[in-house]
């Protein structure tokens, strides 16, 4: 469960990085990226121990599919708070696509 937090807190982190700025469009660019990536750095920060933490019990493989549908998840509800977006049903069921490729990432058969 420390994993699953830690990918959802540097995933907020990182959200808030890449597409946050995009509401300051006056901004110059080169301001953009230094606050990007001072933010990026507060995921880095949470991300790897997550990722060290998350090895002991998920192969690398199923770690990158649990961090995105976190990201998905994680950028889903952003685009609607902080954009206003409105999410529609194919939105829904690229969700449940990414759903059924983490069930066959963590099956065999």
């Amino acid at each position: 469960m420390r994993t699953i937090l830690l990918l959802t807190a540097s995933n907020i982190f990182m959200t808030f990085a890449w597409y946050g700025h995009l509401k300051y469009k006056e901004v110059s660019l080169w301001k953009v990226i230094l606050v990007s990536w001072s933010i990026a750095f507060f995921e880095y920060c949470l991300q790897v121990p997550a990722n060290r933490i998350g090895v002991r019990t998920f192969t690398p493989d199923q770690l990158k599919v649990i961090q995105e549908v976190i990201t998905l998840s994680v950028f889903g509800v952003f685009s609607v708070y902080y954009f206003g977006d409105k999410l529609h049903w194919n939105h829904a069921v690229a969700f449940c696509c990414l759903v059924a490729g983490a069930f066959f990432m963590f099956h065999k058969f």
